[in-house]
């Protein structure tokens, strides 16, 4: 009886033993963490298991993205917005988030990556033919960026090149019309 309660006590003892995390070396080099989808949405987005509407905090929004796609390649302002002035962070992938006060407002897909999906009807690279018969779907008349459409009134929104979907937005841009 003694026997068996010192060696349970050892047990327990071992097991509150904890030498910390250990250093990841891919956390450190800033490489993404988490394999999840970044999955977009007309309202926001979802980073792994996280899920942003627009007016979440930048941020939140940031550090999910990185975990989910690795750090941003590229960050800064644009003080010049028709909107008014916004900042930016791209991340690897082809996704740039707007934000504006601190605030989630837009976000545009410019180039096609499977970590990286707005739903499984539309994507970047779909065939125009493919998108001109979903629901909503019109071009944006007189548009001064090229071929510009819309699938209904709250988006997403996007561009034809080539015949094929070549970029997809929701919210606030920094487009200069």
């Amino acid at each position: 009886m003694m026997r068996a309660l010192v060696l349970g006590v050892a047990v327990l003892a071992l097991a509150a033993c904890d030498a910390g995390d250990p250093v990841d070396p891919v956390a450190q080099s800033g490489e993404a963490l988490d394999p999840s989808l970044v999955t977009l949405k007309t309202d926001g987005l979802n980073a792994g298991p996280e899920a942003f509407y627009f007016a979440a905090g930048q941020s939140e929004v940031v550090a999910s993205l990185g975990r989910a796609l690795g750090k941003p390649d590229d960050s800064g302002s644009m003080p010049e917005c028709g909107a008014g002035p916004m900042e930016f962070a791209s991340f690897p992938g082809g996704l740039t988030v707007n934000f504006q006060n601190g605030a989630l407002v837009g976000w545009n897909l410019g180039a096609g990556d499977a970590n990286i999906t707005f739903n499984d009807d539309i994507g970047i690279g779909a065939a125009r033919s493919n998108v001109e018969m979903m629901p909503g779907f019109t071009m944006i008349e007189g548009s001064t960026l090229g071929e510009e459409f819309a699938l209904g009134e709250e988006g997403p929104f996007g561009f034809f090149e080539d015949g094929k979907v070549s970029m997809l937005y929701a919210g606030t841009q920094c487009f200069f019309r």
